[in-house]
């Protein structure tokens, strides 16, 4: 039986931030990055904890980290518990397989998302005026169709509320040309990559969002990399634009959420033992395609 782990009160460290499914503490010069077992869905956390979750996205990044890294740099150090500093080895059992020790960067405030295929909020904004961002786009697209070329859409990091979508023009205005541009091309360079690699997996890598950081004026990609929960990825085999497509992240937490007609305000419902048992098959079905790996 997996251990779940909901918290890490044990960890007697200053809290850097507490986020949906992160607790991320403070080193000093490093960061240890920590991955609950929590869910959530409509920016609301649910009482319920998705066995293996943690480990799961914790066991992605690391995996594309390390794939990527001839792109851009990244801020991982270890997932070696038995290498962390602080006393910390002796939470290997909690720790072990869900946890990352990395680089303290600057975070650049904007996230960068790279789309491939017609989904979600830019299905939505394509629908209204036939553009994604100030990407015109060609008439008549259906949902999930794959896109003429990838696209470019950052948003600006809000720190309240929803992320904004805004051109590039914008994210120039607000960054600078160069580090605009920089952002723009390593975003392209690691879906491309990245997008070759799950297709040889029998995945399609619809979009993803990335977020960067500078250390010593050097670019550096930090949090999260092609997880199920930054990215969207569905199943070749299954593929038809034109509807919905199954994909391997909240989709039976949603799909459930929608058939009770909950409102997303807090508190979320307790869901039910099948959505769980559901959702923690699909985390893992994708870590262990993507890898190549059965998850230990």
């Amino acid at each position: 039986m997996a251990k779940l782990i909901n918290d890490t009160d044990f960890i007697k460290l200053p809290l850097f931030i507490k986020g949906k499914v992160r607790n991320v503490y403070d080193l000093g010069d490093k960061l240890l990055i920590v991955v609950t077992d929590r869910i959530s869905a409509f920016d609301v956390v649910f009482p319920n904890l998705i066995p293996n979750k943690g480990k799961v996205l914790n066991s992605i990044s690391e995996f594309w980290f390390n794939y990527t890294k001839d792109i851009v740099d990244n801020h991982m150090i270890t997932t070696d518990v038995s290498q962390y500093p602080e006393g910390l080895s002796q939470f290997r059992e909690e720790l072990q397989g869900r946890s990352m020790l990395v680089k303290k960067v600057k975070m650049v405030e904007a996230e960068c998302i790279v789309r491939g295929y017609l989904e979600g909020s830019g299905l939505k904004e394509y629908m209204k005026s036939g553009s994604i961002c100030g990407v015109k786009l060609p008439a008549g697209l259906k949902q999930a169709d794959k896109l003429p070329e990838p696209i470019f859409t950052p948003t600006t990091k809000a720190t309240e509320g929803h992320d904004e979508s805004v051109t590039f023009e914008e994210l120039v205005n607000r960054i600078g040309a160069e580090l605009a541009n920089k952002l723009r091309d390593t975003s392209m360079a690691l879906y491309k990559k990245a997008s070759e690699y799950a297709e040889s997996k029998g995945l399609i890598l619809a979009d993803t969002k990335f977020e960067f950081g500078m250390i010593d004026g050097k670019l550096i990609v930090a949090d999260e990399l092609f997880t199920p929960d930054s990215s969207r990825y569905w199943d070749m085999a299954e593929y038809e634009p034109g509807r919905p497509q199954k994909s391997f992240d909240k989709q039976f937490v949603r799909e459930y959420l929608e058939s009770i007609g909950w409102d997303k305000t807090p508190p979320a419902p307790e869901l039910p033992e099948d959505v769980v048992a559901k959702t923690e098959a699909k985390y893992i079905e994708a870590y262990e395609r993507i890898t190549g790996r059965k998850l230990i």
